[in-house]
């Protein structure tokens, strides 16, 4: 191959490289906002399924539960507060798992969605399913621990998943909710931003 065969080649695969690089550039300038807004409204979704009954979701800071960003929020109905919702992450079992629960204004929790788990199949990745989640259902924090034996007052471990189930109680739930009696009884847990400051 002559010198000119390889300059020529090199010249082609550059400009395809090139015009590769702006396509790609330019699809992501167009997609990043559309994913962006339907990320958002997904998420404002998922938060007015927690209290619908809300008129407004107002969020109140950012807190980094394992040092990963999560937010919480007010939800009120005539300028009244009706409950919070707190967004949480638990070390579970093989994964990071993403919570939002909702609190009524005596801290006692309402509901649960877990947004994302990669638990393992079969077992912990029963911490979605209703028959756990609702077990969360009026419990405070005092009774946001798990019992391997089967209870009402407490949480019932799901069998062979009880550090999956543990995480999403006390690690994710409970401990949310000490963070988020912090906040409104005004102490300034650290290195968190009240207020919806960055």
């Amino acid at each position: 191959m002559s010198t000119k065969e390889l300059i020529k080649i090199t010249l082609n695969l550059l400009v395809i490289y090139v015009v590769g690089g702006v396509l790609l550039a330019l699809i992501y300038a167009y997609t990043s906002p559309i994913i962006f807004k339907n990320n958002e409204q997904e998420k404002k979704d998922a938060l007015q399924k927690l209290i619908p009954e809300a008129d407004k979701i107002e969020k109140l800071g950012d807190w980094h539960p394992h040092e990963k960003h999560a937010e919480y929020f007010a939800a009120k109905k005539d300028g009244q507060i009706l409950g919070y919702i707190v967004q949480s992450f638990a070390k579970g079992y093989s994964s990071y798992i993403n919570i939002l629960f909702a609190v009524n204004k005596d801290l006692v929790v309402q509901k649960v969605n877990i947004l994302h788990q990669a638990e393992t199949p079969g077992l912990g990745d029963e911490v979605t399913s209703p028959s756990f989640i609702g077990q969360f259902v009026g419990k405070d924090t005092e009774h946001l621990k798990v019992k391997k034996e089967e209870t009402k007052e407490y949480v019932q471990a799901i069998t062979g998943a009880t550090i999956s189930s543990r995480a999403v109680t006390e690690d994710g739930i409970k401990n949310g909710n000490i963070f988020l009696k912090k906040v409104l009884d005004g102490e300034k847990p650290e290195g968190e931003n009240p207020h919806g400051s960055h």
